[in-house]
């Protein structure tokens, strides 16, 4: 197997010939990057990778590395899919936002106002079972906090009352619609009062349904009438056609001792094969880097590529400035993304990283990851979108992650600090 995997990787380090090269203005190098990718893969330390860079309106870097399907020999290719699950979040955050660009909800309006099973929701306080203390919250759920993640709803898999609950409502179910899926989402108490703590939590399935309640159509139709169509994402479905079949990558889980096997949990890795009820907000898409890049570069553009606008530029301003207040100390496992806040749905780095131990990046760009160990970013400072796709569980495994990024934002050990040369003298470019 590593033979083959050897020679996949050879085959797809000529075939997959970045488009330019590095030159004196830019910061990313594709031999670089290569040696990065193609070296994970020949460790055997990933099945397959593949990864897509714009930098200053070009493409900047494409790399294929290893097999997409073990089974069939299949390798990695510019238009193999990936599940990209909680990248799915800000694509429907987008989606929702143009209602905003039309005035239809103000952000502070009460999320009841709009879903009225909201209204009458509890806040956990103390206890368990039959015995467990709750209270009315102090002020209703808002709009925002659906989109910043400060509603006060809990994971199914957080161990707490609320997660617990959570978990007992089975609200996400596929056999849910999303309607379904709010009313029950209502009835679990929340865990915090809103606007208190960053739960990462159902908020952006809410959105999914504030979007059809909004428009009055399955939110699958205002999806990919106001944002995939009009981007040109062809390849960005919740179920799969006919001809994508044979370009799905395989799920496989990382077991102990560093080797894989492909994931069998149907609710996972079979998800997009058959029509479900459910089109998660938050989760289920599956897309190509091609695609993704676009959505990517529409919001580095401020909201327009190719002379499509989608949203105005000041919304997209809004969802990549930190929003969360000072208040909010218990952000859950946020920190451990690196210096960020929390925009609308998308992670925002307010500083530069603190170490060498974080990732590379620019103060200013937005992310996000998917539960496969799928990553995105946009840094407008230097003028860059970019997107890995892994197909590998359990997430939170970051190494490639950090070492990607660390290979588009090269730090010269002679060095102190990464600069991108500047297009004029009084316009420095800095990341790190």
């Amino acid at each position: 197997m590593r033979g083959i995997v050897q020679l996949v990787c050879c085959v797809c380090f000529v075939a997959c010939a970045p488009s330019r090269d590095a030159g004196p203005d830019t910061l990313v190098d594709p031999a670089r990057v290569d040696d990065v990718l193609a070296g994970y893969v020949e460790r055997g330390e990933l099945v397959g990778v593949s990864a897509l860079v714009y930098e200053d309106g070009e493409e900047a870097y494409f790399g294929a590395f290893g097999l997409a399907d073990r089974r069939t020999g299949r390798p990695m290719a510019r238009d193999t899919l990936a599940r990209i699950f909680s990248m799915t979040k800000p694509v429907t955050g987008v989606t929702l936002m143009t209602f905003y660009d039309e005035g239809r909800f103000g952000l502070d309006d009460p999320l009841y106002e709009y879903l009225p099973e909201y209204r009458d929701v509890q806040v956990y306080v103390s206890g368990d079972g039959d015995a467990a203390v709750l209270e009315p919250p102090r002020r209703p759920i808002l709009v925002r906090d659906i989109l910043r993640h400060t509603a006060g709803f809990a994971s199914g898999g957080e161990d707490h009352y609320a997660g617990r609950r959570m978990r007992d409502a089975r609200a996400d179910a596929p056999e849910n619609t999303l309607a379904e899926l709010s009313m029950r989402l209502a009835t679990v108490p929340l865990a915090d009062q809103p606007g208190t703590r960053w739960w990462y939590g159902p908020s952006v399935d809410v959105q999914a349904r504030l979007v059809e309640v909004l428009a009055g159509k399955p939110y699958i139709e205002v999806l990919e009438t106001r944002v995939l169509q009009p981007l040109a994402m062809r390849d960005t479905v919740y179920l799969l056609r006919a001809d994508q079949e044979g370009r799905l990558m395989d799920l496989h889980q990382r077991l102990p001792d560093g080797s894989f096997v492909r994931a069998m949990d149907p609710g996972l890795a079979d998800f997009n094969s058959a029509e479900w009820p459910l089109t998660p907000g938050g989760w289920g898409l599956v897309s190509t880097l091609d695609d993704y890049l676009r959505f990517a570069r529409m919001l580095l553009q401020a909201g327009e590529l190719d002379g499509v606008r989608i949203l105005a530029p000041g919304t997209v301003a809004l969802m990549t400035t930190d929003a969360l207040p000072a208040t909010v100390q218990d952000r859950g496992w946020l920190p451990n993304k690196g210096q960020v806040g929390f925009g609308i749905d998308f992670a925002v780095r307010v500083a530069p990283p603190a170490n060498d131990a974080e990732a590379s990046g620019a103060v200013g760009e937005f992310f996000w990851d998917g539960l496969a160990n799928t990553l995105f970013w946009v840094d407008p400072e230097n003028d860059i979108a970019a997107v890995l796709f892994n197909q590998y569980l359990p997430w939170g495994q970051t190494e490639i992650m950090k070492d990607f990024r660390d290979a588009v934002y090269y730090r010269d050990p002679v060095a102190s600090a990464l600069v991108k040369p500047a297009a004029a003298p009084d316009a420095p470019r800095l990341s790190h």
